[in-house]
């Protein structure tokens, strides 16, 4: 909306939430979210044509275009439970919209649902009493955290789907022709509903198995000798193939990439896909074994007890340049090293210790009320020299520019010996951390001290 609001000057947008701290936020010095170059565009924008209210009511009778943009979390009971997305905020939306609206409006999917959601979201919409007509469009949104404002500014596309009738047609012109005030016609794609709505799906599995298929081959490389990276780079010159989301890593984490593909399972399944269903779930099996073979390498290379030692973890959010921690990987291994009863610091540059232990019980299952000492087992540490100070290890899970800067050869005579680095996002020079008098293991490298032929 911030991005709207910058390249359309003449359109007022508003965005509204039941939260006042939320909408407080984004009002004041500190936004909610951590987002490059976000700030300057909110500051330039604000109170110009960007607003941001508590008053839902109001600015949905004012407005002429909606956008829902409501979390579709996974269910935790009932039908579909951990697999199928709970569509119940989309359809309170609608509800409200329908009760408030004295005008015909457009409203637009912008949450990531499941196919045929827009379905749903127009019966309730159409049970309105008082003959207003309502156009429901899918827009979804194809960004990624970290680069989310470039991804705005030049997208790769910009997907609208909608009605293949006469208003629905003039409804998806109406947005095309928003967007196309800073990006090129041919780069904005008109489907119908249900197409626009499944390729956001698709388009993130697709992603995450990417990165399930070059992390099932890190660890075959592991036992031959192999090196993953040279085959990332053999591999990705194949123009089929291409070179992005080819570097292995300990998983894949954030709000979409499970989620999105656990609702596509279910969807298969819904439809009596099951063999579609049991693909599609192997991406998720694959990235919760590699954050386990992660957890438990740590544990063997290190005589097969972490007990009570000192363990630094770099980086806690589940890529660089954002604060999010949703079903971000360090977070289970995080669970595994304290079920070790080991002793872990962590450091990350914007990651909320609140935000952290948030996510641990909604997704983890693990709080101080069921975890005694769950405190006094995790540090979170605002210098990273401090973290590292002490330490048997470091693990690298969040790929962080910074962290290839710091003075390795203080860290490392400031840890127990022997000092090991897991590198869980290949992003260190294992060479010269290795003679400095590291012991270096990194996902998809062959261990030097296992080959004598690499």
């Amino acid at each position: 909306m911030a991005v709207i609001a910058k390249q359309c000057p003449h359109i007022r947008v508003c965005v509204v939430d039941i939260s006042q701290k939320q909408i407080d936020a984004w009002n004041g010095p500190e936004l909610p979210i951590y987002e490059p170059g976000l700030r300057e565009v909110v500051d330039e924008c604000i109170n110009r044509n960007l607003f941001f209210s508590t008053d839902v009511e109001g600015e949905i009778e004012k407005a002429d275009i909606i956008f829902i943009s409501v979390n579709t979390p996974t269910k935790t009971q009932g039908v579909g439970a951990g697999r199928m997305a709970n569509i119940k905020n989309c359809e309170l939306c609608a509800r409200t919209i329908a009760k408030v609206s004295k005008s015909n409006k457009i409203v637009v999917e912008k949450s990531t649902v499941p196919v045929r959601t827009a379905q749903a979201v127009t019966r309730v919409l159409q049970s309105n009493d008082k003959g207003l007509d309502f156009q429901v469009l899918s827009n979804p949104e194809f960004l990624a955290e970290g680069t989310a404002m470039a991804d705005l500014a030049c997208p790769d596309r910009v997907l609208i789907g909608g009605q293949q009738t006469p208003a629905g047609l003039k409804a998806a012109e109406t947005l095309v022709s928003i967007y196309a005030h800073w990006i090129p016609r041919e780069q904005i794609l008109t489907t119908n509903l249900w197409s626009s709505e499944l390729s956001k799906l698709v388009a993130n599995a697709f992603l995450a198995q990417r990165v399930s298929s070059i992390n099932s081959i890190s660890a075959l490389c592991e036992a031959t000798g192999a090196d993953v990276q040279e085959i990332s780079r053999a591999v990705g010159m194949d123009a089929r193939i291409g070179r992005k989301f080819l570097q292995p890593s300990v998983g894949f984490g954030g709000s979409c990439f499970q989620k999105d593909i656990l609702n596509l399972v279910y969807l298969c399944e819904s439809y009596g896909l099951d063999e579609c269903a049991q693909y599609w779930n192997g991406v998720i099996k694959m990235n919760d074994f590699q954050k386990k073979r992660f957890s438990e390498k740590m544990v063997s290379k290190m005589f097969n007890t972490i007990t009570s030692k000192k363990i630094c973890m770099l980086g806690y959010a589940f890529k660089k340049d954002t604060g999010d921690v949703r079903e971000t990987p360090s977070m289970f291994v995080l669970r595994d090293l304290l079920s070790e009863q080991a002793k872990i610091h962590v450091f990350d540059p914007q990651v909320r210790r609140e935000d952290m232990w948030t996510e641990m019980d909604y997704t983890c299952g693990i709080n101080k009320g069921n975890t005694p000492m769950l405190e006094e087992s995790v540090i979170t540490a605002t210098d990273p020299y401090e973290a590292c100070d002490g330490a048997h290890a470091i693990c690298v899970l969040t790929e962080w520019d910074e962290f290839r800067t710091y003075d390795y050869e203080r860290i490392y005579k400031s840890m127990a010996k022997p000092a090991f680095i897991f590198d869980g996002r290949n992003m260190m020079d294992h060479t010269k951390l290795r003679e400095i008098g590291f012991e270096v293991h990194a996902i998809g490298k062959p261990d030097p001290n296992d080959f004598t032929d690499l």
